[in-house]
């Protein structure tokens, strides 16, 4: 009878950018929230991991690291992930697991360079863990013509080094970036055409969470939670803060002259060609 092999655990590595710009209880807010997205973008994709949270970086322990991956790339206030190995701070568990790590993935008579920063309290400094993980690495593949070249190499490694704790990687795959989904009040986006449906994708992006007026799973893809309501509702409820319309600069926008709530044309400044390249990076979620 054959037994099943589990699949190992992995740590992905989770930055974030505009919250580190905020104050102490600001952030704080944000960061919760921004936990709470990463949790629910995880349970619409079905994909299990144990997420923590420390510093400036969200760690999300998992088997299913490309899943992860695909889930969190898709929640706004994510500046970039990586798929890393972890190891302690000792600089000589940094040195055997990037040697470990560089195994079968510098090809032969290739060139690389190590690029390390560090945060917290050590007996070494980023450059000394650059040098010692980068002697490991060629000594470890030397025999392969390796060698190293720090000003344009065919393979970057990186090293993340943040108290007790480090991570090597040689990917960064960006997110959306902006603010978290939620922390900006909500609004009504008309989404009856792609210039409309971009316009609410950049309000969410700011943190906004954006009631549509007719469903997408494109927007659904980055709100799991969204909702339709009508744009005739704008004015009536107290919890909306806003509408959001798709126009560009030929459209007649004096009738938003009368609204009694802010409206907002994020894409009124972009031309028909720029919307489509935009929407095809939203689409393809290449950011």
């Amino acid at each position: 009878m054959s037994q099943s092999i589990e699949a190992p655990v992995v740590t992905v590595l989770v930055r974030y950018c505009e919250i580190g710009l905020k104050s102490a209880p600001v952030r704080k807010r944000f960061e919760a929230r921004l936990k709470e997205n990463v949790l629910s973008m995880l349970a619409y994709d079905r994909v299990e991991a144990l997420v923590s949270q420390a510093g400036a970086r969200m760690y999300l322990d998992t088997e299913d690291p490309e899943g992860a991956v695909r889930a969190v790339t898709r929640v706004f206030g994510i500046a970039s992930v990586s798929v890393a190995e972890h190891s302690s701070s000792a600089m000589e568990d940094i040195c055997a697991a990037a040697e470990l790590y560089s195994r079968g993935r510098l090809p032969d008579g290739s060139s690389f360079a190590v690029r390390a920063r560090r945060e917290g309290s050590h007996p070494y400094t980023s450059t000394d863990v650059g040098r010692e993980a980068g002697s490991a690495i060629y000594e470890a593949n030397k025999d392969r013509g390796i060698r190293v070249d720090l000003t344009r190499p065919d393979k970057e490694f990186y090293i993340e080094v943040r108290d007790s704790g480090a991570f090597i990687f040689d990917t960064y795959t960006n997110g959306p970036g902006g603010l978290p989904l939620g922390t900006q009040g909500k609004v009504i986006a008309n989404t009856r055409d792609d210039r409309g449906l971009l316009s609410a994708w950049l309000m969410m992006k700011r943190g906004c969470k954006a009631l549509v007026t007719e469903d997408s799973d494109l927007l659904r893809n980055y709100d799991p939670g969204l909702r339709i309501a009508e744009m005739s509702e704008a004015e009536k409820r107290d919890d909306v803060m806003g509408i959001v319309l798709g126009s560009s600069v030929a459209d007649d926008i004096s009738s938003s002259a009368e609204c009694r709530i802010p409206v907002y044309f994020p894409t009124i400044g972009m031309d028909d060609a720029e919307v489509s390249a935009r929407m095809v990076s939203v689409t393809e979620g290449k950011f």
